[in-house]
């Protein structure tokens, strides 16, 4: 995992969430994330990196790796 995305995404969840040390792997729902939450996060993930992501994608986004798979691959699909 890119060290710097994954930093960023990880300061992104932190400050919509209030949960330090966020493990990739870990699931959101073990750390405390509600839905609500989820959606805020991915709010702040389309506008700091201009990707739109589905409804369909966000029920993928279950840790910080997947949504660091999801963003590298639509900037990937936008470069």
């Amino acid at each position: 995992m890119s060290d710097t995305l994954k930093d960023e995404l990880r300061q992104i969840i932190t400050e919509v969430t209030e949960v330090e040390d966020i493990p990739e792997d870990t699931p959101f729902a073990d750390l405390g994330i509600d839905s609500m939450m989820a959606i805020e996060i991915v709010a702040d993930v389309e506008k700091n990196y201009d990707v739109t992501i589905s409804e369909d994608e966000l029920a993928e986004l279950i840790n910080l790796k997947a949504v660091h798979d999801k963003v590298k691959e639509k900037l990937g699909e936008a470069g």
